[in-house]
C-alpha cells in the first residue's frame, strides 16, 4: 500500500510540474510578446513624454508671464484706488492738512466746478418737475371745465323737468271756485 501511494505522489508530482512547466512557458511567451510590444513603442513613448514635457514648459513660461501681467494690471489699479480715496478724502474736507496753497486752490476750484454742475442739474430737474405740474394743471383745468358744464346741462334739464311738473299741477281742475262764497240754498 505503501508503494502505491509512494506512485500515486510521483505521479501527482510529475503531472503537477508538466503542468506548471506548461504555465511557464505559457507566461514565457506572454511576457516576451509584452516586451516586444512595449520595446518596439517605448521609443515613441519617450519621444512623447518629452514633447508634452516641451509643451508643459512653454505653458508654464505663458502662464507665469500672463501671471505676472495680472500682478502688474492688479498693482497699478490698487494704486488708482488709492489715489481716488485720497482725493475723495480731500474733496469731503478730509486729511487737508498735508495740502499746499496750490493744491488747496485746485480742490476749491473742482467744488465750484462740482457745485455748478449739480446746481444746473437741480434747476433742470426743478423745470422738468415744473413742466409736469403745469401739464397736470392743464389737464384739471380741462376736467373741471367739462364737469362744470355737464353740472349746467343736469342742472338745466333738472329746471325744465320741474318747471314741466309744476305747469302739470297748475292746470289740474278741481271743482273749487276762487270768489265770495255764495249762500248754500241759492245753490240749489
Amino acid at each position: 500500500m505503501e508503494d502505491r501511494f509512494l506512485s500515486y505522489l510521483t505521479l501527482r508530482n510529475n503531472g503537477e510540474r508538466k503542468g506548471s512547466d506548461e504555465e511557464n512557458r505559457k507566461c514565457n511567451k506572454q511576457k516576451g510578446e509584452l516586451y516586444e510590444f512595449s520595446s518596439s513603442n517605448i521609443k515613441k513613448t519617450i519621444q512623447k513624454y518629452h514633447d508634452h514635457a516641451k509643451a508643459n514648459e512653454s505653458c508654464n513660461i505663458e502662464n507665469e508671464s500672463h501671471n505676472q501681467q495680472l500682478k502688474n494690471d492688479t498693482i497699478t489699479i490698487q494704486n488708482k484706488i488709492d489715489q481716488v480715496e485720497v482725493s475723495q478724502r480731500k474733496l469731503l474736507g478730509q486729511s487737508l492738512g498735508s495740502c499746499s496753497v496750490d493744491e488747496l486752490m485746485k480742490l476749491d476750484s473742482k467744488v465750484e466746478h462740482s457745485l455748478t454742475i449739480i446746481r444746473e442739474r437741480k434747476t433742470q430737474l426743478f423745470k422738468d418737475q415744473l413742466e409736469k405740474l403745469k401739464e397736470k394743471e392743464r389737464l384739471l383745468l380741462e376736467e373741471n371745465a367739462r364737469l362744470y358744464q355737464r353740472n349746467i346741462s343736469l342742472c338745466e334739464k333738472t329746471y325744465t323737468f320741474t318747471r314741466r311738473q309744476n305747469i302739470q299741477n297748475s292746470e289740474v281742475e278741481t271743482e273749487l271756485f276762487i270768489g265770495p262764497r255764495l249762500p248754500q240754498n241759492s245753490q240749489e
